[in-house]
């Protein structure tokens, strides 16, 4: 997977997986795996080494994990509703991105 269409900052809703319903910010996006991290959902448990000269602590730490692309969708900001994308070539030549739903602009 390419390229996707969702990208960093985007409001998401989980649609698949434990996970299922909830929804979060997109912090991360690593297309080359077609893969998203975002907040607040997917936790994962690591056991970290302390390292004293790069101020790290020891233990077990939760954080986000990688979640499939296609597992999430975009949150339409005019109409609140989770939703497909399209793109859109606007008359000066610029893409934008907009609701299938509502046919509202996502990009701001």
């Amino acid at each position: 997977m390419l390229s996707s269409p969702i990208r960093k900052n985007d409001n998401v809703l989980v649609i698949s997986g434990r996970d299922r319903g909830k929804k979060g910010r997109v912090l991360r996006v690593v297309p080359a795996k077609g893969r998203v991290i975002v907040e607040g959902v997917n936790f994962i448990k690591r056991h970290t080494k302390a390292n004293p000269r790069a101020n790290v602590k020891g233990g077990i730490v939760e954080r986000e994990a990688a979640l499939h692309a296609s597992k999430v969708q975009i949150v339409c900001p005019e109409c609140n509703r989770p939703t497909r994308i399209g793109s859109r070539r606007l008359d000066d030549g610029s893409r934008v991105r907009f609701c299938r739903k509502c046919n509202g602009v996502v990009d701001k």
